[in-house]
């Protein structure tokens, strides 16, 4: 039961992608060649792998994390706060100091990593891209050899399910029927590509990475039957 958890002992987070470059044509040739084979079953027959490019933050294999933000319950006399803050930039920056993290204050049994469609998304990319900067799991990312029960990882979008696997329900549709205020008040997902790269406005990405992972943690306590955050509750740390 999701009453029982101790709220303190879960990292809320969220992650932002982009393709690994702006440009397809930076690719060598070889990645053209198998970004095109990987996304010819996800494009339309008259768009080209190039001008679907622009999508490939979607796949760890082609894209990088440009910010994860993060949050956490702390409790203090009785006084409830939400921390907010976000590793952004250098990629490999980003997935160290996002290690750190855990394995400094979340690293124990009883610690939990909570994300809205973290177990097919965010949860798996973070790993891959660590992976492929060789980059030492940490603990609560490892997954290998774990049983169901095992994995320290909560998805809002599961616990929304109750047991349904033929829908997918979004953030924004999720806050819309539980009566959460909107994270999408200034860009949204299929906008970050054009924000990161065209515009160059990283702190825009950045509070809208924040306002996602604070809209997990309002589902989370929605579900639980809990009180809403406040914004005076709320903290940028």
């Amino acid at each position: 039961m999701i009453s029982k958890l101790n709220l303190e002992n879960i990292l809320f987070l969220d992650i932002e992608t982009v393709p690994e470059t702006e440009y397809f044509s930076e690719l060598d040739h070889t990645k053209q060649e198998l970004w095109e084979h990987k996304s010819k079953y996800q494009r339309r027959e008259d768009f080209t792998a190039e001008a679907f490019y622009d999508r490939a933050g979607i796949w760890a294999e082609f894209g990088k994390i440009i910010c994860i933000s993060v949050g956490y319950v702390k409790m203090e006399a009785d006084v409830r706060t939400f921390r907010v803050s976000s590793f952004s930039g250098n990629e490999i920056k980003i997935l160290k100091d996002f290690k750190n993290l855990i394995i400094t204050h979340f690293s124990q049994t009883k610690h939990l990593l909570c994300a809205h469609n973290g177990k097919e998304f965010d949860f798996p990319y973070i790993a891959r891209r660590m992976i492929i900067h060789n980059i030492e799991l940490p603990h609560k990312l490892n997954l290998f050899g774990k049983k169901p029960w095992e994995v320290p990882h909560l998805d809002t979008l599961e616990l929304w399910k109750f047991g349904d696997y033929k829908t997918y329900t979004s953030l924004k549709l999720l806050t819309n029927v539980l009566g959460i205020p909107s994270p999408k008040d200034d860009i949204d997902g299929s906008e970050v590509y054009r924000v990161y790269y065209k515009e160059k406005e990283l702190d825009r990405i950045i509070a809208y990475c924040e306002k996602d992972t604070i809209a997990v943690a309002q589902i989370f306590l929605r579900l639980r039957g809990d009180t809403l955050l406040h914004d005076n509750e709320i903290m940028s740390v």
